[in-house]
């Protein structure tokens, strides 16, 4: 019985898949222009020959995502398999659309070429990455039109998650460190657990454990995963811009918490069983999920209680 409607499931997937694709007009068209704009950043896509040398903006991405795994930036490839799932998710409220050639798109076209030869040329890859996400943009533009253009713009501006963000954030970093740090420490001296913070460094009685919260450790990765999370939830769950903005603004605050939860244990286990203990607290993989745990109730949370309170939308 499972397996026959698993086989209906698949069956009605493919078939609607697929009278999608057929009813999609253009579609030569298009392919072909993103085809050769794809080739144009494989092949000159990258000018910083270094410690990626290779032109190919998609290896010189592979490598920023992919060459530690402490890297910020890992989310990175996951994002076109969430933006393909929600423009599927989409698909009939796209189809629906006066789909038809817009040749003002083209001028988007002509902006993110103009950014990426200027990105070229002064070696930033990051604002690359940018243009070639605008260019494609722009190519659905000159395809199906502007309509189409508003109804796809989220979910695919969620491609500037691509871009690794994760330099560009590190103003952010160092008060991120400050906060948890202060907060870690305050909760233990409220529970008489003796812990002296000494910048981001916390330090136990008699020097019993010591930590320092470091970059890696601010928390910019789930910082950046929650806003994502946040963000998908928002768009998906509300038209209003309003709400959306409401259920964004709250990564942060429930990044710091998660965080503050994580390395508040660490310092309970390393107080009564010293510093190995608290070091395995820190690097068991469940427990580094932990700051996820208060996002997603909280997200949860606050998008019931705002359909409770001014009703719920339909995207």
């Amino acid at each position: 019985m499972n397996g026959n409607l698993q086989s209906e499931t698949k069956s009605d997937f493919w078939s609607d898949t697929v009278a999608c694709w057929r009813q999609l007009p253009n579609k030569l068209f298009f392919f072909s222009l993103l085809a050769a704009w794809l080739l144009l950043f494989h092949f000159l896509g990258n000018s910083i020959l270094g410690y990626v040398h290779s032109s190919s903006i998609f290896v010189w991405l592979d490598s920023a995502y992919n060459t530690s795994k402490e890297s910020d930036d890992g989310y990175g490839n996951l994002i076109p398999f969430v933006v393909v799932a929600l423009f599927w998710w989409k698909r009939k409220a796209l189809l629906a659309l006066p789909l038809q050639l817009w040749w003002p798109g083209i001028l988007l076209v002509l902006l993110a070429g103009l950014m990426h030869i200027t990105s070229f040329v002064v070696q930033q890859p990051k604002l690359s990455t940018m243009a070639m996400f605008v260019g494609i943009f722009g190519l659905m533009g000159l395809t199906w039109g502007w309509a189409w253009l508003k109804e796809s713009f989220f979910p695919f501006w969620l491609f500037i998650f691509c871009v690794p963000l994760s330099a560009w954030l590190l103003p952010l970093t160092f008060p991120l460190r400050l906060i948890v740090s202060w907060l870690a420490a305050t909760a233990a001296n409220l529970l008489t657990i003796d812990v002296t913070r000494v910048g981001t460094q916390l330090i136990g009685h008699g020097g019993k454990f010591q930590y320092d919260v470091v970059a890696a450790c601010s928390g910019m990765k789930s910082l950046i995963s929650i806003f994502l999370l946040a963000t998908i939830y928002g768009f998906i769950l509300f038209r209003s811009p309003k709400k959306r903005l409401i259920l964004m603004s709250l990564a942060l605050p429930l990044s710091v918490l998660g965080n503050f939860l994580r390395l508040f244990c660490i310092i309970v286990a390393a107080e009564f069983g010293g510093q190995e203990t608290g070091n395995f607290v820190h690097e068991n993989f469940i427990i580094s999920l932990m700051p996820y745990i208060p996002a997603f109730l909280g997200l949860f949370w606050a998008g019931s209680w705002i359909e409770k309170k001014y009703g719920k939308e339909k995207s």
